[in-house]
């Protein structure tokens, strides 16, 4: 009788044929451990379904129509048996000792809802893009400091989490309107129903390439996106912390990036400088005193910026 699996692993894959093989492979590579691979293809027009069916039955595969990441995801922890839950992006991969790294973590904090690492940002060719990321790690009892940052901490991306079952559970599955972005979820509810640890170590690969929100420099449109996106996460994760009888909202005017974001793009109730300053001072989601001051600074060249190019484009000629 072949043992139940330690731990499950969700890939989600949309189109990314071109570099599954390498997300998977990580995932079968995985040293100490008994992992199940799920590898979900959410309605791929490419040659991921060809990709797939080549693992056989290393592999448990799900196919079904294009609905989302979020859908994509849900469909493969439905299909999970194991008490731990990580999930892998289909254009990133993992280093050989990730998922036994994230067993002594669980071992070692048994009431933990949520594990992660850093990912080290890489090119396809494999060359590091710039340093490992998130920059600062949060770990213990979050709750208090997302209710006073609207939600906002440097959290992870997809390809460094795990979240146990009872937790997910308790959450219950990523809403629909995640399509993209699904770690915003995950990182946004389950950090208020148990303790987070993060690894310091980068025990996985983020690869930089023409994806729907990695941009050297952020546009306009970019902008938008991340602000609709910011509102949605807030207004989903308010109607789940009611639901679940949690003390607390997230609040969008102590969202310092969304403040910023709204303040670039022109809004009339956006803040101002000064506001800003103090908000990102004062910032709770930035842990650190020096990337908190960074990051403010930074905000402001970019508002003054902005303000200046569209002083340009309205001034008579």
């Amino acid at each position: 009788m072949t043992p139940a699996p330690q731990i499950s692993v969700v890939i989600n894959n949309y189109n990314y044929g071109r570099f599954l093989a390498t997300a998977i492979d990580s995932a079968l590579a995985q040293r100490g451990v008994r992992a199940e691979i799920i590898v979900v293809d959410d309605g791929s027009t490419d040659r991921s379904a060809e990709v797939i069916r080549g693992y056989g039955s290393r592999i448990t595969p799900i196919f079904q129509p294009n609905m989302g990441q979020a859908a994509a995801i849900n469909a493969g922890v439905a299909r999970s048996r194991a008490p731990l839950i990580a999930f892998l992006d289909a254009d990133d991969w993992w280093s050989p000792d990730k998922l036994s790294r994230v067993l002594a973590a669980h071992a070692a904090a048994p009431r933990a809802g949520l594990i992660y690492h850093r990912l080290q940002p890489s090119f396809s060719d494999g060359k590091r893009a710039f340093a490992p990321i998130p920059r600062s790690l949060c770990s213990g009892e979050m709750a208090r400091r997302l209710l006073r940052s609207g939600g906002l901490w440097p959290f992870p991306m997809t390809s460094s989490l795990t979240v146990t079952r009872v937790a997910w559970t308790m959450a219950g599955d990523i809403p629909d309107g995640f399509r993209i972005s699904a770690d915003a979820w995950i990182t946004g509810i389950v950090p208020f129903l148990g303790p987070v640890v993060a690894l310091p170590d980068a025990l996985g690969a983020y690869r930089i390439h023409d994806n729907a929100w990695y941009r050297a420099r952020d546009d306009r449109d970019m902008l938008m996106r991340r602000v609709a996106h910011w509102q949605e996460t807030v207004r989903v994760t308010n109607l789940a912390l009611t639901a679940l009888r949690l003390r607390g909202q997230v609040r969008l005017r102590d969202h310092f990036d969304h403040q910023v974001a709204v303040a670039r793009l022109g809004h009339p109730d956006a803040p101002g400088p000064l506001r800003l300053l103090g908000l990102g001072l004062r910032n709770p989601g930035e842990p650190n005193l020096a990337r908190r001051l960074r990051r403010t600074l930074r905000a402001l060249i970019h508002l003054r910026r902005d303000r200046a190019q569209l002083a340009e484009v309205v001034r008579p000629s």
